[in-house]
């Protein structure tokens, strides 16, 4: 067993919402990954993107395994990962939904073979390099063959189970 220095409470009794609340203090971007898959657009919203080498050129998601979405992206020719901005909450309410449109009131962009939601703060178009078990989840690594940005535009962040905008203070 292994003791906290700033308590006493061991990792090994940490259950996973007391590890769900831990993990939610660290604010995260949120983005969409996004496909046209069977001439269907198919999306979900992530909040684990990590950018990982520049060269080559490589980012990672993490996808639960209970995933019903994953299953038809990690088919796609290539995958649009959006980051989102501060104005796309319905955009990552709707994409993180199990039931309904996901893409009901969201402006789409395509190109290079990918979908994108119009107005991100940054757009990469990818593809799926690698798949590595990591518990719970997947961890998926991404090819990265475009990418980029908009200036002016503040991104969407996840925190503590909400939602929020980042600007500059």
């Amino acid at each position: 067993m292994t003791r906290r220095p700033d308590s006493g409470t061991t990792v090994d009794a940490l259950g996973a919402d007391d590890l769900r609340t831990v993990f939610g203090s660290y604010p995260t971007g949120v983005v969409a990954v996004c496909a046209m898959v069977a001439g269907e657009r198919v999306g979900m919203a992530m909040s684990t993107f990590v950018p990982v080498s520049l060269d080559p050129p490589l980012a990672c998601v993490c996808v639960q395994r209970t995933s019903r979405t994953w299953p038809l992206l990690r088919t796609a020719d290539r995958l649009g990962i959006s980051v989102l901005a501060h104005h796309h909450e319905h955009a990552a309410r709707a994409l993180a939904a199990r039931t309904g449109d996901r893409f009901a009131g969201i402006d789409l962009e395509t190109g290079h073979g990918a979908v994108h939601l119009a107005g991100s703060t940054a757009r990469l178009v990818c593809t799926v390099e690698d798949e590595v078990d990591a518990g719970d989840h997947l961890l998926v690594v991404l090819r990265v063959h475009t990418a980029s940005t908009t200036t002016g535009t503040d991104p969407l962040v996840f925190h503590r189970s909400a939602f929020v905008g980042l600007t500059a203070g």
